[in-house]
């Protein structure tokens, strides 16, 4: 019954967080159906009836053609029947989950949850999270019962910040359900914008748990490749020339070592590790793969460090230029950013640290980090240039772009290794 009526446009479907995930969602669906977007912001919320993306993945075309009302007022939530929360799940200070966002979104949703309405959840959350933390929000702020009178259900976001090839209709969902007929129901709702289909989970607690074993996978496959670099720096051998001949054997899996931030892969396996400790397992190697990733900003820093004074500089005051900011190359996010424990370790030795980023905000860092962009930009000869996050623009320079901003006997890091055998004359380093 719920389906025919968002279908016909007699119901609405409401999307609760309008960022990296919510927003391409809402606007997906609001080509099929009539949408409310619900964001906390007001100053973002009147970006978007602008037809601009606050987190600039998206342009004004892709705004044209939707049903969409983008609002930061509860009331306009009262005629909604369909709920898709799409909300941050990040970690604390003690790398501890902070689920403050998504109880409070879970409050917003209470509020003006109806017999016969669906909410399905999107956060990356550990298993059980749903069930047991949100559903009591849910009941206690709209006094209806869990499944007699409202369903929920749970889909994982796999929304890939600046990739334009990998979009949210192109990736096939993983959709669960609190029963039988939910699970249909939900399925039915994101076939009407995902073209591969979806995949239905058996429960909820698979769904959740499918989700962040994925990012915990790519950052335990990292960490073995960072610490293998950090091995193979003191061997003396280049980690991209092993890694290219490892490569040659079918079945070696690609990964390459680098920093490790955002707001997914640093953060989600410290979900999972969270709730290993409530069921009384100490998850060792998921442990230890988040350690060593944790720690590469002030390696790569360290590493820097040493390679100056072994040219007899004086590393006090000697200037660094650190390329890029955000926690992945071409976007504008800079949450959980490890460039910042780069900045942070340089400046624990005294050096003088620029930092430019063509995406990122320097009020924004300043906020984060404590550090903003060079007021200047890049100005005089550097003593090393840290090529940190592969944005296009770097990617495009070459060495004698590089020469001419550093002294003699510069060292030229490049930590994800995009120039490799590209720099012949220049001091090169990377992991």
């Amino acid at each position: 019954m719920i389906l025919e009526k968002i279908i016909n446009k007699q119901s609405k479907l409401g999307v609760i967080g309008l960022g990296y995930v919510g927003l391409p969602i809402a606007l997906e669906f609001a080509r099929k159906i009539k949408v409310v977007g619900f964001d906390i912001n007001a100053e973002r919320v009147e970006l978007m009836k602008n037809n601009i993306d606050p987190s600039e993945e998206l342009t004004a075309k892709d705004f044209e053609g939707c049903d969409i009302e983008f609002t930061h007022k509860l009331e306009d939530l009262e005629d909604v029947n369909f709920f898709i929360v799409a909300v941050p799940t990040p970690i604390d200070e003690y790398n501890q989950p902070n689920l403050k966002p998504l109880l409070d979104a879970s409050k917003t949703v209470g509020k003006v949850l109806k017999k016969g309405d669906y909410v399905v959840f999107e956060s990356t959350v550990y298993p059980g999270c749903t069930e047991d933390d949100c559903v009591p929000v849910l009941e206690k702020h709209s006094g209806l019962k869990f499944i007699e009178d409202f369903k929920v259900g749970y889909s994982p976001e796999r929304i890939n910040p600046g990739d334009k090839e990998h979009t949210i209709t192109k990736i096939l969902k993983v959709v669960s359900g609190c029963d039988d007929e939910s699970l249909d129901v939900i399925s039915k709702v994101y076939e009407l914008i995902i073209e591969p289909g979806v995949h239905r989970a058996s429960s909820i607690k698979v769904a959740e748990a499918a989700k962040i074993i994925e990012n915990t996978q790519r950052d335990l496959n990292i960490a073995l490749m960072n610490e293998l670099s950090i091995i193979f720096n003191r061997i003396g051998i280049n980690t991209f020339e092993v890694l290219e001949a490892a490569g040659t054997k079918w079945n070696f899996l690609p990964f390459k070592p680098g920093l490790v931030g955002g707001h997914c892969i640093g953060v989600d396996p410290y979900y999972l590790t969270f709730k290993a400790e409530g069921v009384g397992y100490h998850a060792r190697v998921i442990n230890s793969g988040r350690y060593v990733n944790d720690s590469m900003g002030f390696y790569v820093a360290k590493q820097t460090v040493k390679r100056i004074l072994a040219k007899g500089k004086n590393i006090s005051g000697s200037r660094i230029l650190l390329m890029g900011a955000t926690f992945k190359e071409n976007v504008s996010d800079i949450r959980n950013s490890k460039v910042c424990d780069v900045v942070k370790e340089l400046q624990s030795y005294r050096v003088d640290v620029d930092v430019v980023d063509p995406n990122a905000d320097s009020k924004e860092l300043f906020h984060e980090y404590h550090f903003g962009l060079a007021e200047n930009g890049i100005s005089g000869k550097y003593d090393a240039v840290i090529l940190a996050v592969n944005h296009d623009e770097y990617v495009a320079l070459d060495e004698r772009y590089f020469k001419g901003i550093m002294s003699e006997g510069g060292l030229f890091v490049d930590v994800k290794g995009v120039f490799q055998g590209k720099i012949k004359e220049l001091d090169y380093w990377s992991l």
